[in-house]
């Protein structure tokens, strides 16, 4: 009697390489999928800061305008605080479009550094003046910067804590292999 095909083991090496090529192709794909998932996670950490952001410059906008006609004699400290404040907000813009960019993030952390200075000094100069401080319009505004601080330092950590996450999963083996067969770079942290 001739052997079938079923009784024929010819066809097992071919089976198993079908079986482990299939294997190998779903663990790329599942892979791949985690660092995507890593990286989009970078993403929405940045948009936490990038809404804080947003709040903080209005916020100094608002305060700006508040104390614009009793500060008149400091118009170059109201003036830094604003091409900082811009400076911050173009810096920020363009980490938005890609927040694992490091080049993106250095100029971003250097004009918060830029802001910080004529920040300061209004503050100061607020404080120095204790009717301004303490009136209607600008009280409640410094109470609203001064809580933002703590939750954009969160924030922050946030966006860390999401970068190391993806670039741990980068330099893990063998995720490593796909991330550079698809050309996936490193995150900056903040």
């Amino acid at each position: 009697m001739e052997p079938g095909v079923f009784e024929s083991t010819a066809w097992l090496p071919l089976l198993l390489k079908l079986g482990g090529g299939g294997v190998l192709l779903f663990w790329i794909v599942g892979a791949y999928n985690r660092l995507v998932r890593l990286r989009g996670a970078i993403g929405t950490a940045w948009s936490q800061i990038d809404e804080l952001l947003q709040r903080r410059s209005a916020l100094l906008e608002s305060l700006a305008d508040a104390v614009r006609e009793p500060l008149a004699d400091e118009g170059v400290t109201l003036a830094a605080l604003i091409q900082a404040d811009q400076r911050q907000r173009t810096a920020a813009q363009v980490v938005r479009s890609r927040p694992s960019h490091a080049p993106a993030l250095v100029a971003w952390v250097l004009a918060e550094a830029e802001l910080a200075s004529p920040l300061a000094r209004l503050q100061a100069l607020i404080e120095q003046r204790s009717e301004l401080a303490m009136s209607e319009p600008v009280l409640p505004l410094q109470r609203q910067l001064i809580e933002l601080g703590p939750r954009l330092v969160y924030a922050r950590q946030l966006f860390s804590d999401a970068a190391e996450a993806y670039n741990g999963a980068l330099e893990e083996i063998p995720t490593r292999a796909v991330g550079r067969l698809f050309g996936m770079r490193s995150a900056s942290r903040l």
